[in-house]
């Protein structure tokens, strides 16, 4: 059952809207061959940057396949839209989301148990739901909405075992918690992605995959360098990675509003409207804040060619 999962860089998708509101499929195909163009090794489509709780089931499939189809076999895509509280339901979206082709589906980490609930409960029913979808690959998304379950290092290596897990995006944010997670399914074909900028490079000395995070969707192809080169070229890396950790800080302004209008400003056709954000509070000094940060980015792109001519 071994999946295509390459180490690397897996942008966490943010969703085009038309100014109606509704997905726009033009601007998504635009999307995806701008992210194979950065360089990315796999596409994570229908996550919390894609607005999986405001998008029907219906348009969750749909995207999925969207995407799988708009890449046509360049990157691999994994996809979640795992949104239900009840068993039924979450095999029922696990099995139409396994449907749409995705190398991997991905399980939200909060969704198989509440927080007062021991990961002897969140393991029993992942291995029903298992059952319920057999012969397809799954991932683990520790999604912070509607609130953040990380996974044990124990939980995870039972998860490992089985066989059926190969990813995991990870949210920890902390190295030390990083490094017990990678000992704990070492040998196994369970990979982990770290999503915190911050702590990258430390992560992939540590023997992580790669990156899978939001700020995929501003610079990626200076993830995608750092991912490659970061044991070829260490001093140069510390520099790239000083660039990647205090530029993920825009992740606390209108994120995803703030994506759209990097992306929009980068000639792609999105309009900023989401489901999530209210566009409108997407104000002046937000605008000046991602053009200074892409500013800050040619420069670093220039510097970083010139070191590796």
């Amino acid at each position: 059952m071994a999946r295509n999962i390459p180490n690397g860089v897996w942008p966490t998708m943010v969703t085009p809207f038309t100014g109606a509101g509704e997905v726009d499929y033009a601007a998504l195909e635009a999307l995806v061959d701008w992210y194979i163009g950065q360089g990315v090794h796999g596409l994570f489509a229908v996550c919390q940057s894609s607005e999986m709780f405001y998008l029907s089931l219906e348009e969750r499939v749909r995207i999925a396949r969207f995407v799988v189809e708009s890449a046509g076999g360049r990157v691999p895509v994994i996809a979640s839209g795992h949104v239900s509280d009840g068993e039924d339901e979450q095999a029922e979206e696990l099995l139409r989301m396994a449907d749409t082709g995705v190398e991997a589906v991905v399980l939200v980490s909060n969704r198989l148990a509440a927080p007062e609930e021991g990961d002897g409960i969140w393991l029993e029913r992942a291995l029903r739901l298992l059952d319920r979808v057999p012969g397809v690959q799954f991932g683990v998304y520790e999604c912070p909405y509607p609130y953040k379950r990380l996974m044990t290092p124990q939980l995870l290596r039972q998860c490992a075992d089985t066989g059926r897990f190969s990813f995991l995006k990870d949210t920890c944010c902390d190295a030390g918690q990083l490094a017990a997670k990678l000992d704990a399914v070492k040998g196994s074909s369970l990979s982990i992605f770290n999503a915190n900028s911050a702590t990258l490079l430390a992560s992939l000395r540590l023997g992580a995959a790669g990156f899978s995070g939001v700020m995929a969707n501003f610079h990626p192809d200076l993830y995608v360098w750092l991912t490659e080169h970061w044991s070829s070229q260490p001093k140069t890396a510390e520099t790239v990675q000083a660039y990647l950790g205090a530029a993920s800080l825009i992740e606390l302004q209108q994120y995803p509003v703030n994506a759209k209008y990097h992306l929009q400003r980068s000639g792609l056709p999105l309009e900023l409207h989401c489901r999530s954000k209210d566009a409108e509070a997407f104000k002046a000094n937000h605008r000046l804040e991602v053009e200074q940060l892409d500013a800050l980015y040619r420069l670093v792109r220039k510097q970083l060619t010139a070191a590796t001519a």
